[in-house]
This record gives C-alpha cells, sequence and structure tokens, in this order.
C-alpha cells in the first residue's frame, strides 16, 4: 500500500474514533453527574446523530460540486473545534444544547468525506478498506481504556479536556491528507436519484437506518446500565474494548471473507446476531459470561456490518456520487436512525425499563434482517 497514504488516512480515521470512544461509553456519564434526567440525556446524546441527518448531505453536495473534499474536512473538524470550546464555560441544558448542536453540525461532515476519498485512494483495492479503517477502532480503545481508567480516579468533568485534545489532534492530521482523483463514471450526468429511487438501494439504506436505530440504548444507556449494575467505569471500558478488539479482527478478516461470500450474506448474518445481542444485553446483564459474549459479537453488528455497507455504498456510487452516496448513507442510518434510537431509548428507559428497551433494539435489527431478506438481491 505504499501508493497509498496509509498513515495520513488512518492517522485521521485514529482519532476520528478516539472522539466517538470518549464520547459514547462517557459522555451520558458526564450528562448524569450534572443531574440531567434519562430524556434530557437522551436529546443531548442524540445530537450528533440530529445533524448527521441533514449536514452530511449539504457537506457531501459541495464538495462533489467543488472537488474539495479534504479542503471541507479541513474547515469542518477546526469550525467543530471552536464549537465545543463553550462546554467548559456553562452546564446548563440549554447551552449545552446549542453548543453540541454546533459541534455536531460541524463534526458530522468530515467522516463521510474521508471515506470517498479513502476508497479513491484505494482504487481496485477496496477490499483493503478495513486496513485503514481498523486504526479507527485502534483509536476508540485506546480512548475507552484510557479514560476508562483515568476516571476511577479522577472527576467525570476532565471528559472535556480529553475531548478538546481529541479534536485539536483530529485537525492537525486532516491538514495532511491528500486530495484524491475522482475518475468519471457513466452516471455522472445523472441526478442523484435515479440511483436511490433503486429498489435494492432504498432497502439497503432503509436497513442501515433500523439497524442505527437498533444500536440507540445500546450508545445511549450501555455504560449507565452496566455501573448501574455495580461494573466499575474500567470494567465498563474494558467491555467496550473487547467488542473494538473483535471488530479489528474482523475488518482484518473481510478481504479474505468476501471472496467466499457475498456482501448480501455479511448484512443477513451480521443483522440476525443484533438481534440475538441485543436480547442478550437486556436480559443478562447480572452475568457476566453473557455480557463478554455479548461484546464479542459486536465483530458483527459493528465491524462486518459496516465493512459490507461501505463496500455496498461505494458500488452502487460512482463517479462524482461517491461523497454524496457516503453522506446520503451516514445521514439516514446514522443520523436519522441513531436520532430515533437515542429519542426511543431515553423515553422507554424511564417508562418500561432497561430490559424493554433493548428488547426493542432487538426488533428494529429483526425488522432490517427482513428489509435485507426481501429486497436486496444482487
Amino acid at each position: 500500500m505504499h501508493s497509498i497514504p496509509y498513515w495520513r488516512l488512518s492517522g485521521f480515521y485514529f482519532f476520528y474514533f478516539a472522539f466517538v470512544g470518549a464520547m459514547a461509553p462517557f459522555w451520558g456519564l458526564y450528562l448524569q453527574s450534572l443531574a440531567f434526567n434519562a430524556f434530557q440525556i437522551g436529546v443531548l446524546m442524540s445530537l450528533l446523530q440530529v445533524m448527521r441527518i441533514f449536514a452530511p448531505n449539504l457537506w457531501g453536495m459541495v464538495a462533489d460540486r467543488t472537488g474539495k473534499r479534504v479542503a471541507i474536512v479541513q474547515i469542518a473538524v477546526g469550525l467543530s473545534l471552536l464549537s465545543f470550546i463553550p462546554v467548559f464555560f456553562n452546564s446548563s441544558f440549554a447551552w449545552l444544547f446549542v453548543a453540541m448542536s454546533l459541534m455536531s453540525f460541524f463534526w458530522s461532515a468530515s467522516l463521510p468525506l474521508v471515506e470517498a476519498t479513502t476508497l479513491s485512494h484505494l482504487g481496485e483495492k477496496t477490499s483493503k478498506y478495513g486496513r485503514i479503517r481498523l486504526w479507527g477502532s485502534v483509536g476508540f480503545i485506546a480512548a475507552v481504556i484510557g479514560l476508562g481508567f483515568l476516571f476511577d480516579y479522577v472527576a467525570i468533568r476532565w471528559l472535556l479536556w480529553a475531548v478538546l485534545a481529541i479534536l485539536a489532534a483530529l485537525l492537525l492530521f486532516s491538514r495532511h491528507i491528500p486530495e484524491a482523483v475522482v475518475v468519471p463514471h457513466h452516471t455522472d450526468h445523472l441526478p442523484i436519484w435515479h440511483i436511490i429511487r433503486r429498489p435494492e438501494v432504498l432497502a439497503f439504506i432503509g436497513a442501515g437506518f433500523l439497524m442505527a436505530a437498533a444500536h440507540g440504548a445500546y450508545y445511549t444507556f450501555y455504560s449507565i446500565y452496566l455501573v448501574d449494575h455495580g461494573y466499575a467505569k474500567s470494567s465498563v471500558g474494558l467491555l467496550w474494548s473487547l467488542g473494538v478488539l473483535c471488530e479489528i479482527g474482523v475488518f482484518l478478516w473481510m478481504p479474505r471473507l468476501l471472496r467466499s461470500v457475498s456482501l448480501r450474506q455479511v448484512l443477513l448474518a451480521s443483522l440476525a446476531l443484533a438481534v440475538l445481542r441485543f436480547l442478550m444485553i437486556g436480559w443478562g446483564v447480572g452475568w457476566i459470561a453473557v455480557i463478554v459474549v455479548a461484546q464479542l459479537l459486536h465483530a458483527a453488528t459493528f465491524g462486518a456490518y459496516h465493512s459490507a455497507a461501505v463496500e455496498m455504498v461505494h458500488r452502487f456510487f460512482k463517479g462524482r456520487h461517491q461523497a454524496q452516496g457516503q453522506a446520503l448513507y451516514n445521514s439516514v442510518s446514522f443520523g436519522a436512525g441513531g436520532t430515533l434510537g437515542g429519542l426511543y431509548s431515553g423515553l422507554a428507559w424511564e417508562t418500561l425499563g432497561p430490559n424493554v428497551t433493548f428488547t426493542i433494539a432487538a426488533a428494529f435489527a429483526l425488522a432490517a434482517f427482513g428489509l435485507v431478506a426481501w429486497k436486496l438481491r444482487l
């Protein structure tokens, strides 16, 4: 991979997902320390997803029209850093809502554009995407383990400084990513809706929406759930990291796996295992062995599913539609689906309890399985 800017792209993924590793497990705990209720936590946790509904499509459209993907990434990361600074000065719900909305609007622009840039750099070697993306998982683990142990000894408010440092490092690496040449395609003259309206594309995007919604309870309340049942914060960090270690293994294994099975088969298997995983978390929290096995299934529910999904987007959207295609997938799945997941889990957590909340998550995954099995024929 000597002709590909491997380490520059890998460094960006490392710090991008280090940010996720700081926010996903610990932001909810920080908000809980401010005495917010479950619904308020769900709303504030969902802002990253809410902005991913709208912002990536706007940034992706600009990137495809200007051809300046990396320049837009640099601007967006810089503005997300500046937008995060106000959280140091006020901890009211309204203040955090505004600050995190702004930060999320800019932050959500970067990943779809970097995904499209990475795949363009890889050219015909897209099966090697996982070897670059795995460094994002390494960054996630580093943040989760490091901060998990740190917060056993220091106050959770130190999370703010950790996030600020990670965003600064992300900005630094974004400055060193080279632009990739976009190869023209015969669909370039067509509006993007001509691609989206195909039944198999709609089914794939719909499944992504449901899969992201299924993960809402996990990303919003998993850490709180474990701590409330007596798990140490360091143990919570290790459990998050265990799942991501399995994810790394899948990223390395995917090129070999895709030589023997189809993308559709990978998606179906991942969705079936997601149903099992969320039921195990919801009803097996009292047994550490059950929780460990459920985390091992992260290899399928995120690692395998995400690898197959990114490759599927790359096959559906070619040429000048690449950035918009990645942005659309991120918007509908992680944006709209993630928002629904955060909001339903916040409401269900208080009214129905954790067990039922994770059962609803399993139902979303089951619905996604049915959609892929029914309509996604390649």
